[in-house]
């Protein structure tokens, strides 16, 4: 019988990364593919990425409602509550074996935290990072908690995950799943990048910022410094990807569609660029600016530098080719002029890399098949001995 993995989705950036890990998991004779989308995915406001999904020939099982019309703290914590109900109902009807989830974000608390109480393994992709200027730090290590098979992106989170209480025996190191769409992806030429966001690219820079969850009533402010910045190199163009379902996120997007109605023939904003118009975008861009995680992921298997604003990935291993910068006009400024000097591109030429080789989603499939599921509900703490 083959085993049933359930892998749940919630935001475009999540779905590029599981992508070739739901091509191993479908491809595979020994599994079946159960395939739960959520959260922004479904969201008009946010491009109902689902679309795209189906566009690339996956089967979605179930389809979660869980966002309410808000993104205040209260209705975060709303679109919780309904996941949870919702989610109940999904696994009720689906019965996996395993449940897989990758992340951080509120959509797939819900789903862990249903899971565990159904007594569903759950198999947990980049836990033991850090995040410090987010809500999603807090919920990392909540899933991590009640997960029961943990897959991280490099040994130093690896080692975190045990310092939590994690066995050893169900921790696997397997980097990153990103590289492997970078290595798989065929990438669309700069004439065929511009056509597709119709804005004719030279160069141009790359830009997503996203609110700063675990602090007050500063998305505003933030977006507005870093517009300002921008505005010191009118010589290249813009693309805007929009931010997550985060509280105030839709502060940030509408100042960015009113910075684009003006500026229309050197910028553009989607909500969306999907997986391989973004990639394309990394691989032409002269950098990335904003404070995504991609910046510290994907980005340097390009060579390509990246700012990385403010606190909110505060903690994260970063590679060479990250330049970290606070919300400041001049010190984003002197950042960029930095970043996109020679000197600095041909620092980063020859990187090393932190974040694996590329063949994770193998990895991961790997264990899936082979790892026992009878009793790995019942968790044992593990203890490290403290040496004094």
């Amino acid at each position: 019988m083959k085993r049933k993995v359930c892998i749940v989705t919630g935001t475009r950036s999540e779905y590029g990364l599981l992508y070739w890990l739901m091509k191993r998991v479908e491809n595979d004779p020994m599994l079946e593919l159960q395939l739960v989308v959520t959260g922004m995915h479904l969201s008009p406001e946010f491009g109902l990425t689902y679309k795209q999904i189906e566009k690339d020939g996956f089967s979605i099982d179930e389809k979660v409602e869980m966002l309410v019309s808000s993104d205040t703290p209260s209705a975060i914590a709303k679109s919780i509550g309904l996941g949870t109900i919702s989610f109940a109902d999904t696994f009720s009807r689906l019965n996996p074996d395993v449940i897989v989830v990758l992340g951080d974000r509120f959509e797939i608390f819900s789903a862990a935290q249903t899971a565990m109480v159904m007594r569903i393994p759950i198999a947990h992709i980049h836990g033991g990072e850090l995040t410090e200027g987010l809500i999603d730090d807090p919920i990392r290590h909540s899933i991590t908690k009640m997960a029961h098979i943990h897959f991280t992106a490099n040994e130093e989170y690896k080692n975190r995950v045990i310092q939590m209480g994690e066995q050893p025996g169900t921790v696997y190191n397997v980097g990153t799943l990103g590289v492997e769409g970078i290595n798989n992806t065929k990438y669309l030429s700069k004439k065929e990048l511009s056509e597709s966001v119709q804005l004719t690219l030279d160069k141009f820079f790359l830009v997503t910022l996203h609110p700063t969850t675990l602090q007050d009533n500063t998305s505003e402010a933030q977006i507005k410094i870093l517009l300002q910045a921008l505005d010191e190199f009118p010589q290249y163009q813009i693309i805007f990807t929009k931010t997550n379902a985060d509280t105030d996120g839709r502060i940030i997007n509408s100042i960015i569609e009113e910075y684009v109605k003006k500026n229309k023939d050197s910028s553009v904003v989607y909500d969306s660029l999907g997986q391989l118009r973004y990639l394309s975008a990394i691989k032409h861009c002269e950098l990335v600016v904003g404070n995504s995680s991609s910046g510290l992921i994907e980005v340097p298997f390009f060579r390509k530098p990246t700012i990385n604003l403010g606190v909110r990935q505060k903690g994260r291993l970063k590679a060479d080719s990250v330049i970290d910068c606070s919300f400041d006009v001049n010190q984003i400024k002197s950042a960029i002029e930095t970043a996109i000097s020679l000197e600095f591109k041909d620092k980063i030429k020859n990187m090393p890399m932190i974040y694996g080789e590329g063949d994770t989603s193998e990895q991961l499939v790997q264990i899936l098949k082979a790892i026992p599921l009878g009793n790995i509900v019942m968790k044992q703490f593990y203890n490290i001995t403290r040496q004094i």
